[in-house]
């Protein structure tokens, strides 16, 4: 009884929350430029999660107020000023090489159609985009693919469900150098490409690199929720890691692979991710897995030597999830994709056995830590920044979470032997 109380507390408080507008302010030149984010009106008074560019690259995120009766660009620009002036400047890549763009999608043409045309809209030099259509039902996706898209997208259709599988049904017949992974609902900044891709012509040994992922819109109180405690994005500064150098401050390296990046902004030297066997299918949405599929790719790339780097300045909207039951979907989903993960690593590489056993003990402490109930910050924050929080996490969902993480390996030991019985 006190649990069923406590919980439905829990979704009064979310219910509270409030909508928040999503903007972009470049402050670029003599006048800072205000526009709203994608498929957002123009910005009016109330809150604002800001993403505060500087001559276009992204610096830093901020949540304000603007008053009712004020001036938006005038209130935002002034409160982005400590953003800006604490921005290090970045340094451009090399020329961008040959890119392919790989959309794994399932029956979700209309969200499909928004992605295309942001990628379709990059100022890559020289890039290809392939729609992967995983086990549709429907003529849908091939149908849109084909009537709007022509000859600038290709169409490919894999069978067999499984985010993983279609990633590598993608990799399969790519023409790229470089191979870039992003999802069917997010919008890709017209930089993206270039800025994810360049990093691979200035360093050879780089296997994977990934961007950074804000939120395209923060209408409900779950979309506020899990923004207010991280989200998807890794911050704003550049980051190398480099299996010859582990980090000091990575004690779980390279297993702590959720640090690294997300499925829906990453790229792989294509030549790399193929040598290494792709990803497993065996994990990934789609499967009793349930996730992992991107973490255990960015494993198996830095274990065979390859440096991974993490960009900022490439920038892709995501659609973040709308309500109560896809949050606890989520959680869920994301604590069996985590230990599903490791345990895809450890069977098919079992030489890293006693480099994960060694970590244990952390790796434990870290899970806890991950999964515990996080309260707000005395000085509140802003979705997006990473040590403050602006909401408590639900107890619920960090249940579902470690249920989830218990869950993991077998869900991925089911999904290996349904994968066996396909064969």
């Amino acid at each position: 009884m006190f649990r069923r109380t406590r919980t439905q507390e829990e979704i009064r408080r979310f219910l509270a929350i409030g909508a928040v507008q999503v903007a972009e302010l470049d402050l670029d030149g003599a006048e800072a430029v205000l526009r709203p984010g994608p498929g957002s009106p123009p910005v009016t008074h109330g809150e604002v999660f800001l993403l505060v560019r500087r001559a276009g690259r992204p610096v830093g995120t901020l949540l304000a107020r603007v008053p009712e009766g004020a001036d938006p660009r005038a209130v935002l620009t002034e409160a982005a000023a400590g953003v800006a002036r604490a921005a290090v400047a970045v340094g451009g890549g090399g020329e961008p090489p040959y890119a392919s763009v790989v959309v794994a999608t399932r029956e979700r043409a209309g969200q499909l159609a928004r992605a295309l045309d942001s990628l379709l809209a990059q100022e890559h030099p020289r890039f290809e985009v392939v729609v992967v259509d995983n086990a549709p039902v429907t003529g849908e996706t091939r149908e849109l693919v084909e009537r709007k898209y022509g000859e600038r997208v290709r169409y490919v259709c894999e069978p067999v469900p499984g985010l993983a599988v279609a990633h590598n049904r993608g990799l399969a017949v790519v023409r790229g150098e470089v191979v870039a992974f992003t999802d069917d609902d997010v919008v890709a900044d017209p930089r993206w490409l270039t800025e994810l891709t360049a990093p691979f012509a200035a360093d050879p040994r780089l296997g994977c690199a990934t961007g950074l992922i804000l939120p395209a819109r923060l209408r409900t109180p779950a979309q506020v929720l899990l923004e207010s405690h991280g989200g998807f994005a890794k911050g704003f500064t550049p980051t190398t890691y480099d299996p010859g150098d582990p980090p000091r401050d990575e004690p779980l390296f390279p297993f702590t692979a959720g640090r690294f990046g997300s499925g829906a902004n990453m790229a792989f030297r294509t030549e790399v991710l193929r040598a290494v066997g792709g990803f497993d299918p065996a994990t990934g949405a789609g499967t009793p897995a349930r996730g992992g599929d991107d973490l255990y790719g960015f494993v198996r790339v830095l274990a065979q030597g390859h440096r991974l780097h993490y960009t900022p300045q490439a920038l892709v909207w995501h659609h973040h999830r709308e309500t109560w039951a896809d949050l606890e979907t989520q959680a869920y989903g994301y604590g069996a994709g985590l230990t599903a993960y490791l345990t895809a690593i450890l069977v098919n590489r079992p030489a890293l056995l006693p480099a994960f056993l060694a970590r244990l003990p952390r790796g434990l402490a870290h899970a806890r830590a991950l999964t515990e109930v996080r309260d707000t910050d005395a000085g509140g924050g802003a979705p997006g920044a990473h040590d403050t929080r602006t909401h408590p996490w639900p107890r619920r969902l960090s249940r579902l979470q470690r249920r989830g993480m218990l869950y993991g390996p077998l869900g991925y030991l089911r999904a290996r032997r349904a994968a066996g019985r396909g064969r």
